[in-house]
């Protein structure tokens, strides 16, 4: 049985910047064309992503708070967190144990899920 607690708060640590060792961020190429005529374009969308706090159960069923979506420059965006084992090879075996455990959070945009 997962526990939901503990991914919650580890994916809000990692998600907000609290503890960006926890893993790794990647954006879509959707999001780097986005944004490649602003240079902090990257750095906007990383902070609404830090800042989402709208979780429900229609986009956070499971309650871990590892995806979301939000508006920016007129496009709609996701984000999502999975969990990979150390090595990003395979699903993590436990991702309330950070010892066990990299995040992968993602941006995209809406049209690239």
């Amino acid at each position: 049985m997962p526990n939901t607690a503990k991914i919650r708060e580890l994916n809000d640590a990692f998600r907000t910047g609290k503890q960006p060792n926890l893993g790794r961020i990647m954006i879509t190429s959707g999001v780097r064309d986005l944004v490649a005529a602003w240079p902090l374009g990257v750095v906007a969308i990383h902070a609404k992503v830090a800042a989402f706090t709208d979780f429900s159960e229609d986009n956070d069923p499971h309650g871990e708070h590892d995806f979301g979506s939000f508006e920016h420059a007129g496009e709609k965006l996701y984000f999502k967190i999975d969990y990979y084992d150390k090595q990003l090879e395979y699903g993590s075996e436990d991702p309330s144990d950070p010892a066990k455990t990299t995040r992968v959070l993602t941006i995209m945009l809406a049209s690239e899920y």
